[in-house]
């Protein structure tokens, strides 16, 4: 299983952990929930949990339960900066459909 932090996402991860305690990680997850079925989850945490998978990059450190890793093998989370917005994006070729609002999705 592979999931890869963008560039873009290592460096906005970086600099959010480095505004909290040192044990912080970034914790993405996917829950049930949101108008397709599932929906992503970004947590801080300071514990890893037995089976995280732990990316690590540039100074971020994200943690991903075994569930969730099998509902995003092959995914890059990036972070996208746009003239009125900014935020992460999972770009996961697992999911075969999205919401309007790119929130949820379904498998």
């Amino acid at each position: 299983m592979t999931i890869t932090l963008s560039d873009n996402a290592a460096k906005r991860i970086a600099f959010l952990l480095s505004k909290e305690n040192d044990n912080t990680k970034l914790r993405v997850a996917v829950d049930g929930g949101g108008c397709s079925g599932f929906q992503y989850k970004f947590d801080f945490v300071e514990q890893e949990e037995e089976g995280d998978l732990i990316l690590e990059k540039g100074g971020a450190k994200v943690l991903i339960d075994d569930v969730s890793v099998g509902m995003m093998d092959d995914a890059v989370i990036d972070y996208v900066e746009t003239l009125g917005a900014a935020h992460f994006e999972i770009k996961n070729p697992l999911a075969a459909s999205s919401c309007g609002c790119g929130n949820s999705f379904s498998v």
